[in-house]
């Protein structure tokens, strides 16, 4: 016998556990989520690793600017249990350490450094009016000068995306990076003080007692038994919208990366070579008990003789906490470390052709009834608060506000 449902989202990740709250909670009660793992939370899900909370996905915080994602989170966990935190962040190169960003902060490094950066700076592409390249490497050295460039942004980069050529990377999602001013640079360097404006984060929650993932997993049991867990999608009939030959839906809402569905051969050939385009890479979670000597709540490491490119040290964050993990990409992550966690799908990569394979595959997936949704399904790197914010916005859409 076929479940019929309303709607079917595909993935119990922050995306989907949104979206299924906000329909709950407007009384839209014809839907069902499924998950393939056995808990809910997705890459935000943490684990009691030494006796603390640890995010096996990663780092993730809680941003302050976002009033409505605010709101939302804290009728599943009250403010009361978070703590505020002003951003501390470093970036470890193989010769200094600074404070994030790069850019603000170059006063804090020896004269001749400061110098050097300078330089590099004032003729740096986009501050002498040359053409912007499309070429990602070119277009890194013409926005900040080859001295980042090549400290700090490339070998990071090439560190965060192994195994793609830097060269087959767009630059229309690269908008993040400020403008480097010779002027603001320079009058930071004779003030010895930061310039310019706050990174993402300048300001985040943290729970006080749990990780990250405790607010996803109280949304999962406000969501109870509208998510079937170990659940796998092994066929979909787009004609149809039927998943496994048991459960029909109106609207599928799509939260999970493409390639799980790909091989259902439903879906035109086309789409699926397009899907076999997407890039990703995947990242583990190596944990070390020791506290470092640092205020820092995470630290970048852009150093290719380092397997990892990120170190989050919960000591700093965590109340109680003690120890630190790290982020590595799986293809560098040597077999000796302890590996908490492997998350296959971890970053969408940023291709060249990634726009128009995505504009494709959603404009065709739109056709037949299914919505992409969130970091997988609309193949964007975004943080948990703009895949809630986007999934609040699209469950009023489907019921209304």
């Amino acid at each position: 016998m076929i479940t019929k449902v309303k709607y079917l989202i595909l993935g119990a990740g922050p995306s989907g556990l949104a979206m299924a709250s906000h329909l709950l909670r407007r009384k839209e009660t014809s839907f069902l989520v499924i998950e393939k793992e056995d808990e809910p939370g997705g890459l935000c899900r943490s684990k009691i690793i030494d006796g603390s909370p640890l995010d096996i996905g990663g780092g993730h915080f809680l941003d302050m600017r976002r009033k409505k994602v605010l709101d939302f989170i804290f009728d599943f966990l009250p403010e009361s249990e978070w703590e505020k935190f002003d951003r501390i962040t470093k970036i470890r190169t193989s010769r200094f350490e600074i404070d994030y960003p790069y850019e603000a902060n170059i006063w804090q490094l020896p004269v001749e450094d400061q110098v050097e950066h300078l330089l590099s700076i004032m003729n740096a592409g986009s501050n002498k009016g040359i053409p912007m390249p499309k070429d990602f490497k070119k277009w890194i050295v013409w926005k900040l000068g080859d001295v980042i460039a090549n400290n700090y942004m490339l070998p990071y980069n090439s560190k965060m995306f192994s195994g793609v050529d830097l060269h087959d990377l767009g630059t229309y999602w690269l908008y993040k990076l400020p403008n480097v001013s010779f002027e603001d640079t320079l009058r930071s360097c004779l003030n010895r003080e930061p310039y310019g404006s706050l990174p993402a984060h300048a300001q985040f929650y943290y729970p006080k007692r749990y990780g990250y993932g405790e607010v996803f997993k109280r949304m999962g049991e406000f969501v109870g038994s509208k998510i079937l867990y170990n659940y796998l999608v092994r066929t979909l009939d787009v004609d149809t919208l039927t998943v496994n030959n048991e459960i029909q839906a109106e609207t599928i809402i799509s939260t999970i990366p493409w390639q799980e569905l790909a091989g259902n051969k439903s879906i035109p050939a086309k789409i699926r070579g397009d899907i076999h385009q997407l890039k990703y890479t995947s990242i583990d979670i190596t944990y070390h008990s020791k506290n470092e000597a640092t205020d820092a709540h995470w630290t970048y490491f852009p150093d290719e003789n380092l397997y990892y490119h990120r170190a989050l040290y919960r000591h700093n964050f965590s109340k109680g906490a003690r120890g630190f993990w790290q982020e590595s990409n799986a293809r560098l992550t040597p077999p000796d470390q302890n590996i908490i966690n492997h998350n296959q799908y971890a970053y969408p990569v940023n291709t060249r052709r990634k726009p128009r394979l995505i504009e494709n595959i959603l404009e065709w997936a739109k056709s037949r009834s299914i919505i992409g949704l969130g970091r997988w399904g609309e193949w964007e790197h975004m943080n948990s608060d703009v895949a809630i914010e986007k999934s609040l916005t699209l469950a009023e859409n489907l019921v209304g506000a």
